[in-house]
């Protein structure tokens, strides 16, 4: 893997000299086209046509990068992209200067046309899992099995670089973290156990922080440039008390993350929230709410938002732009907006599903939040109630034998189910108390569920793998990972799609299916859930100046609708993300085969 000083217009010149050699031929820009696609299906053909002289790697990288470059070298997705990569190619052909162009831009081509010339191999970091092609029967049974141990050693090695919260280590320093808490507000054990005083006591301002945890320069200054943003920020006691004393050593990077914002993201949140021209309802909830506290995005299910809070804002959030604060004032539902939403969901019986969630539905005391439930239940189309809720990882005390039995008797087997869905975005998150109530609620068969969201913060190299063999350890089922939402605020968050399918098809499928149940996802601005397993859901249309993969994703409606429009988003630059990876102590020639995830 090389660094970005290497990926330039004469690194592409030396290593892909054919789209030089076609730019001679051609007397104008359109024959350069011309010829560029001429190649490129030649290339697709021949390599298929004499298949005995290619691996098969081989032939199916040449199909991939032939199917993506065929896509980008046509006139409507230039015009969709706003940017010519025949005219870029062109230009530097013709001895142009194109500044504009990154190292990012560059690496992308040289791997694409790398790839359609059969030329490119990649490590991916993990063993060879080939075997002789002589071998057969019991014999190819018995080497198959020792080079599937090979790789699974690999994967035990690459997750020991991870910790999860039920470690003895990890147990002993949160004890420690705990009690310091505690003497900070003079409070006892007792209080520690009770939900309402970690919501009494949400740590709001930087000033008392610093009193009890170890903060960065960056950390203070983006905590109070928040803070005089009135953007929203706290911390419950309990996920405190999950933050390590020594920061340097990464093990609560993912941690810190959820709800420590960095300067980018204030800014920019600063920036757009005193822009006209800026929308942040960047899933247009407006546009596909048809009542006040409902949005619905599908036919069979709707979601039900009671309360427009939660104990602490998780910094990534697609609805942070509407929360004032962690557990402000005021911020549950009215009861005449609740009854006429509730009514309305009535009105519909195709929905037989709710989601319950917000803001963090399980933030609301048991009696009025009985009274929510008690009117979703009395629906009679509905056949499910789920909740989502991080209350399992920010104040796990708040499953109390009341609430897990209350939840508990909405549940009607064969007629209507309750799950509760959480975001557990690290096995370090992981806790005894969070284990003891996951098994509460699954004693009074509620099923828990995870949504992963896949940030860089969790992203290297068998990291999400381990969350989810921890997660099917504690009881949680994997659900959806979904790809971090293209918010320009949330940049030092946001992962390339590749890095996900990579993720997906070569440290997730080294796992029992139990354990990666899960399904990843990118969710489309007032469209819902694009499912990234297949190519047939999106196109990739263009590699923009900055490296970017700009992406077009179709409705799930294409072909149930006339109407249908589609959605283009522009991803982060892989070789930016690979390059930070590296400033983190990664080895990203391990990473290589990234470049040809699509």
């Amino acid at each position: 893997m090389h660094t970005g000083t290497e990926f330039t217009a004469q690194a592409l010149k030396r290593k892909v000299p054919e789209i030089f050699t076609i730019a001679g031929q051609a007397a104008t820009q359109e024959g350069f086209m011309e010829g560029l696609s001429r190649y490129i299906h030649r290339q697709a053909y021949e390599t298929c046509d004499t298949y005995g002289q290619h691996s098969e790697q081989q032939i199916v990288r040449v199909r991939d990068c032939a199917s993506v470059l065929t896509r980008m070298l046509n006139r409507r997705a230039e015009d969709r992209a706003g940017f010519s990569l025949t005219q870029a190619l062109w230009d530097l052909a013709c001895g142009k200067e194109r500044p504009d162009l990154t190292p990012a831009f560059y690496a992308e081509i040289i791997y694409l046309f790398l790839g359609v010339a059969g030329r490119e191999t990649v490590r991916s970091g993990l063993t060879d899992s080939s075997i002789p092609a002589s071998l057969e029967g019991r014999a190819a049974a018995v080497e198959r099995s020792k080079q599937l141990d090979l790789l699974a050693e690999a994967a035990k090695s690459s997750m020991s670089k991870y910790e999860t919260g039920l470690a003895d280590a990890a147990i002993q320093r949160r004890a420690l973290r705990r009690e310091k808490i505690l003497s900070y507000f003079k409070a006892s054990p007792h209080d520690w156990d009770n939900w309402q005083w970690h919501i009494a006591h949400i740590i709001r301002d930087r000033s008392v922080l610093e009193q009890i945890l170890p903060l960065s320069q960056d950390e203070k200054k983006s905590i109070d440039h928040a803070k005089s943003q009135r953007l929203p920020f706290g911390i419950t006691p309990y996920y405190l008390s999950l933050m390590d004393e020594e920061p340097d050593t990464g093990r609560d990077r993912a941690i810190r993350s959820q709800v420590i914002p960095p300067l980018s993201y204030t800014k920019l949140m600063d920036r757009a929230l005193h822009s006209e021209d800026t929308c942040l309802d960047f899933m247009r909830e407006s546009d596909t709410s048809p009542v006040d506290l409902v949005t619905r995005r599908y036919p069979g299910i709707c979601i039900l938002k009671p309360l427009n809070t939660c104990p602490q804002i998780c910094v990534y959030c697609q609805r942070n732009w509407e929360i004032e604060d962690a557990m402000a004032p005021g911020s549950i539902a009215s009861k005449d907006k609740l009854e006429a939403a509730l009514a309305w969901i009535a009105e519909h019986p195709s929905i037989h599903e709710v989601l319950v969630t917000g803001g963090d539905p399980l933030a609301i005391p048991d009696v009025p939040l009985k009274r929510i439930l008690d009117g979703v239940a009395a629906i009679p189309s509905i056949e499910r109630i789920r909740i989502g809720s991080r209350t399992l990882l920010t104040v796990p005390m708040r499953f109390s034998d009341d609430l897990v039995n209350m939840l508990a008797s909405y549940r009607v087997p064969g007629k209507r189910q309750v799950a509760l869905v959480t975001h557990v975005q690290h096995a370090y998150e992981l806790t005894p108390e969070t284990l003891n109530a996951v098994e509460k609620l699954r004693r009074k068969g509620i099923s828990v569920f995870n949504q992963h969201v896949y940030t860089f913060f969790s992203s290297r190299r068998f990291e999400a793998a381990f969350l989810r063999r921890q997660l099917a350890l504690v009881g949680i089922d994997p659900y959806y990972t979904f790809n971090t939402k293209g918010k320009e605020e949330t940049l030092e968050y946001r992962v390339p799609i590749a890095r996900l399918l990579q993720e997906q098809k070569e440290e997730a499928r080294l796992l029992p299916g139990i354990s990666r149940t899960d399904e990843g996802v990118y969710n489309v601005p007032g469209m819902g859930k694009n499912y990234l397993r297949a190519l047939q859901h999106r196109d990739l249309i263009a590699i923009l100046p900055d490296g970017a993969r700009l992406y077009e994703f179709h409705s799930w409606e294409k072909y149930i609708s006339s109407e249908i429009s589609t959605h283009l988003s522009a991803d982060v630059p892989i070789l930016d993300y690979l390059e930070r990876l590296q400033t983190i102590g990664e080895d990203i020639s391990n990473y290589e085969s990234i470049w040809y995830y699509f």
